[in-house]
């Protein structure tokens, strides 16, 4: 059963959605809203992430507050900058990070950090996964941001992911 359905809940969810979304329970929607609950997720299971289990609680709740602290020191940060570029231009960069992180889930939460904190772009991820390059708004000191970048993300994801 397993095989046909590897996420009963996503295909309910999908052929739900597809009712909602079309407004009718008509003969032909109720049919192809059970077909694409049917065949996505049978056709994207191989792209699922692998099963996880989150250690380390502390650590989460540590993280989630440092990501936090810097979404809003980032706004600011960026905020002065594009408001002062006229008397002093952003320098901008792209940075080559050294990664000791490996783990997929490590590092899709790691892209996701770095989305969400302003001035920061996750641009590349090496095809080994040693190299993120990075792009940043305004930069003074590539040495003291990967210090930071690696101390404050890269290290506490590995204690939860790996």
């Amino acid at each position: 059963m397993k095989r046909l359905f590897p996420a009963p809940w996503l295909s309910l969810a999908l052929w739900v959605l597809w009712l909602l979304l079309n407004l009718s329970i008509g003969p032909g929607n109720l049919l192809l809203g059970a077909l694409l609950g049917f065949l996505a997720p049978l056709l994207m299971a191989p792209l699922r992430p692998q099963p996880i289990s989150l250690r380390r609680p502390g650590v989460i709740l540590r993280l989630f507050l440092l990501v936090g602290r810097d979404v809003i020191v980032s706004n600011l940060q960026v905020a002065w900058g594009v408001l002062t570029c006229g008397t002093r231009p952003p320098r901008s960069r792209f940075i080559k990070i050294p990664l000791d992180l490996h783990s997929p889930n490590g590092l899709a939460a790691l892209s996701m950090i770095t989305t969400v904190i302003p001035g920061t772009i996750w641009s590349e991820l090496a095809l080994d996964r040693s190299i993120l390059l990075l792009h940043v708004f305004d930069l003074d000191d590539e040495a003291l941001f990967i210090q930071h970048f690696k101390a404050t993300y890269e290290r506490p994801l590995m204690e939860i992911f790996e």
